[in-house]
């Protein structure tokens, strides 16, 4: 049974960081491409950053230079370091893996940022 709990939302003030984590079992993991996905209220859910089983990236336009995503096989979590956060990434984020044709989804963590 694949699982993805993330943690580490919380309300931020604008140019404050976070950090968000997803910690993923029943996979193997150093295999899987892992993603941070967003959805706001009255919008569709989008892809903020994915990073690759060879450690590569891709970011959306609207957070390069300012989040970035890692990951550590030893311990089987992806984490997302967001900084210089703008009240346009108040969402809730999650985590996301695909396997055996489908696609996994963490119960997600919501990020508000406001002053």
């Amino acid at each position: 049974q694949v699982q993805l709990v993330e943690s580490g939302g919380g309300l931020v003030q604008p140019g404050g960081s976070l950090r968000l984590s997803c910690k993923a079992s029943g996979i193997t993991f150093s295999l899987n491409a892992m993603g941070w996905y967003r959805q706001a209220p009255g919008k569709e859910r989008e892809l903020v950053a994915i990073i690759y089983s060879g450690f590569s990236t891709n970011y959306a336009d609207s957070v390069k230079g300012r989040f970035t995503i890692s990951r550590d096989n030893a311990v089987n979590t992806v984490y997302l370091q967001m900084n210089s956060l703008k009240a346009e990434d108040t969402a809730v984020y999650y985590c996301n893996t695909r396997g055996w044709g489908r696609e996994f989804w963490g119960q997600g963590t919501q990020v508000t940022v406001s002053s």
